[in-house]
C-alpha cells in the first residue's frame, strides 16, 4: 500500500512537471519576434540567453533575404509540358516574410522565389519569379510554401519589408541602371513562360530550416538555412509541369551587406577629395590667359557631365534606402562639390580665356554668352539622360565613350600645337580616380549592386584610358605633335626667321626694357609676324601668360 501511495505521488509529481513544461512552451511561442531585455528571473525561467546573442525565441523568425542554389533531381527536366526548362542548375534568391499568427508555433509566411538561368528559349528570359505564401512551423523547423499567382489580399508585411531592405531596393536600383531598362523588363515578363505556368501548375514548396553559424564577422552572427524541394503538380492532375527541383539557400548577413555600401561610399568621397586637389593644382598650372586657353574645354565639360551623374545616381540610391541615406548623401554632396564649384569654375575660365574680346563688349555682350554656355552644357546633360534611357542595353559602349575625355585634349594639342597645357600629376591622378567607381562595379566579384563582373570590359576600359594618358604624356615630354608626320603637319609660323636689317626698327625689347644686340646669335631673338624683335627668353615667358604682341597687341601664333 505504502509503494503504492509513492508510486502515486512520484506520478502525480511528474504529471505537474509536464503540464508546467507544457504551459512554459505555450507562453513562449506567445512571445512578440523583437523583444526587449528581460528581467534575470525570466532569464532563469525561461532559459538563460545564448553566448550568440540570438536569444531562444529568434530562430523561428526567418524574415530575410536567401541566395542559394537550385538544381532538377532528374539531372534535366524530363516533364514535356515547359521544355523551356533545359538548363540543368542556377542560383536562386528567396525573400521571406513572416508574421506571427493566433496558432501557437505557427507563423504565417509571405515572400518571392527568384530563380536564376532557368529558361533556355528565343525570348531570352534568364530568370523567373514567383510569389508564394505559406507557413512555418517553428517548433520543427518546417517550411510550406505554394504559389500565389497574384491575388488581393494583405501584402503589406511583404511590401514594408521589401521597402526597408537595403539588399533588396539597391539590387532593383542596380539592376534598373546597369542591366536592364523597365521596357526590357516589361517585355521579358509579357514573353516570360512563368504567365502560362502560373495558370496550368501549382507551385508546392517543402523545405526544413536549420541554423550555423557565419564564420564572418567573427562568427557572432547566426545564418538560417533552407533545404527543400519544389514540385510542381498540373491543375487536371496530368503530370508535372516540370521535374522536381532540389533548393538550397542561405540568409545572407544584411550588416555584412550594409558595410559594403558604406565602405563604397567612402572609397567615392575619398576618390572625390582626391579629385578636388588635382583640380586645384591644374587651376595653379593654368592660371594665365594664355594656360587656361590651352585646356580643352570640352575634356573638362565632358568630366563635368560624369560628376553630375554620379551625383545624381547617388542622391538617388540614398533616398531609395533610407537606411544608407546619409553615407549615400555625402558621396553625392562631394561630387557635387566637384562638378559645381570647381569644374564649373575652371569651365568659366577656359571660356573667358579663348574669349578675350567678349569682356571689352560690355555686360550684355557676356551675360549673352553665358547663358548660351550654360543652356548648352544643361541640355548635354539632360540629353545624355535621354540618350542613356534609349539605349540601356549599350550602357557599357556609352560608359566607354563618356571615358574618352582625354580625346578631346590631345585633338586640341595637335591642332593648336599648344605647349604643356596640363599637368602630369593631373593627367596621372584623373585617370586612376576616375577608374576607381567603374572598376568597383563591373570589376569586384563582390560588389554590392550585385553587377555581374566582365573581366574582358575592365580590362579593355584600363587600356583604353591608359592608352590616352601616355599620349597626353608623349605630348607634354616630346611637343604636343610629336607623333604626327611632318608631312600631314600645317606650315608653322618660325620666330626666328631672318629679318631685314636695313629695315628701320626699335632696338629695344619692350618686355625687359633692354637694348637687344643684333650681332649676336639669331637665336637670342625671336620676331613676331608684325616685325617686331624680342629677347627670346622674354616673349616665351609672355607668351606663357598672353598670346598677344606686347607692342601692337596684336594675336600670336603658338610658338
Amino acid at each position: 500500500m505504502n509503494n503504492l501511495g509513492n508510486f502515486g505521488v512520484w506520478g502525480l509529481g511528474f504529471f505537474s512537471l509536464a503540464i508546467w513544461f507544457a504551459v512554459l512552451q505555450q507562453a513562449n511561442g506567445l512571445r512578440p519576434i523583437r523583444e526587449t531585455a528581460r528581467s534575470w528571473g525570466d532569464e532563469w525561467l525561461f532559459g538563460k540567453k545564448e553566448k550568440n546573442g540570438a536569444g531562444p525565441f529568434s530562430a523561428w523568425n526567418i524574415t530575410g533575404t536567401y541566395r542559394g542554389t537550385w538544381k532538377f533531381l532528374d539531372t534535366v527536366n524530363s516533364s514535356s509540358k515547359f521544355p523551356d526548362f533545359r538548363k540543368e542548375s542556377g542560383n536562386s534568391a528567396i525573400e521571406l516574410v513572416t508574421s506571427p499568427t493566433k496558432i501557437t508555433g505557427v507563423h504565417y509566411v509571405q515572400g518571392a522565389v527568384v530563380f536564376h538561368d532557368v529558361f533556355d528559349n528565343e525570348h531570352n528570359v534568364g530568370g523567373a519569379q514567383i510569389k508564394v505564401e505559406g507557413v512555418y512551423i517553428w517548433p520543427f523547423r518546417q517550411l510550406r510554401l505554394v504559389a500565389n499567382s497574384g491575388k488581393k489580399g494583405d501584402s503589406g508585411l511583404e511590401d514594408d519589408y521589401l521597402l526597408s531592405n537595403p539588399y533588396h531596393l539597391l539590387g532593383i536600383f542596380s539592376s534598373q541602371v546597369f542591366q536592364e531598362s523597365p521596357r526590357d523588363r516589361i517585355l521579358k515578363q509579357k514573353t516570360s513562360p512563368i504567365y502560362e505556368m502560373e495558370k496550368h501548375c501549382n507551385i508546392e514548396i517543402a523545405a526544413q530550416i536549420s541554423q550555423s553559424t557565419s564564420s564572418e564577422n567573427n562568427g557572432d552572427k547566426d545564418r538560417y538555412h533552407i533545404e527543400g524541394l519544389m514540385e510542381s503538380p498540373t491543375i487536371d492532375d496530368d503530370g508535372d509541369c516540370f521535374s522536381p527541383l532540389s533548393l538550397n539557400a542561405t540568409s545572407i548577413n544584411v550588416e555584412v551587406y550594409y558595410n559594403k555600401a558604406v565602405n563604397y561610399t567612402l572609397m567615392v568621397t575619398f576618390v572625390s577629395f582626391l579629385q578636388v586637389l588635382l583640380l586645384i593644382r591644374q587651376m595653379e598650372h593654368s592660371n594665365t590667359q594664355s594656360g587656361a586657353a590651352k585646356v580643352s574645354i570640352v575634356m573638362i565639360g565632358q568630366q563635368a557631365i560624369m560628376d553630375s551623374y554620379l551625383c545624381l545616381l547617388h542622391l538617388t540610391a540614398g533616398i531609395l534606402v533610407e537606411s544608407l541615406f546619409n553615407a549615400f548623401a555625402t558621396a553625392a554632396f562631394f561630387k557635387f562639390v566637384v562638378f559645381s564649384i570647381f569644374e564649373m569654375r575652371y569651365l568659366l575660365s577656359i571660356w573667358k580665356a579663348t574669349r578675350p574680346s567678349t569682356s571689352g563688349e560690355g555686360w550684355e555682350t557676356m551675360r549673352r554668352e553665358l547663358s548660351f554656355l550654360y543652356s548648352r552644357f544643361y541640355g548635354i546633360l539632360l540629353g545624355g539622360i535621354l540618350i542613356m534611357y534609349e539605349f540601356h542595353n549599350y550602357m557599357r559602349p556609352i560608359l566607354l565613350l563618356m571615358y574618352s575625355f582625354w580625346i578631346p585634349q590631345i585633338v586640341a594639342n595637335v591642332v593648336r600645337d599648344s605647349r604643356k597645357p596640363l599637368h602630369p600629376y593631373y593627367i596621372l591622378g584623373m585617370t586612376v580616380t576616375r577608374l576607381a567607381i567603374p572598376l568597383y562595379v563591373f570589376g569586384c566579384p563582390k560588389n554590392f549592386m550585385r553587377v555581374e563582373p566582365s573581366k574582358a570590359w575592365c580590362v579593355s576600359l584600363c587600356a583604353f584610358m591608359g592608352f590616352q594618358a601616355a599620349v597626353l604624356l608623349l605630348q607634354h615630354y616630346f611637343g604636343s605633335r610629336c607623333f604626327v608626320p611632318q608631312k600631314m603637319l600645317p606650315e608653322k609660323y618660325s620666330y626666328y626667321r631672318r629679318f631685314d636689317h636695313n629695315v628701320n626698327r626699335s632696338r629695344d625689347c619692350v618686355i625687359c626694357m633692354t637694348t637687344i644686340d643684333l650681332r649676336h646669335r639669331i637665336n637670342d631673338c625671336m620676331v613676331s609676324p608684325c616685325e617686331h624683335i624680342f629677347h627670346s627668353g622674354c616673349l616665351q615667358r609672355w607668351m606663357d601668360i598672353k598670346m598677344e604682341c606686347p607692342t601692337c597687341r596684336r594675336p600670336l601664333p603658338p610658338a
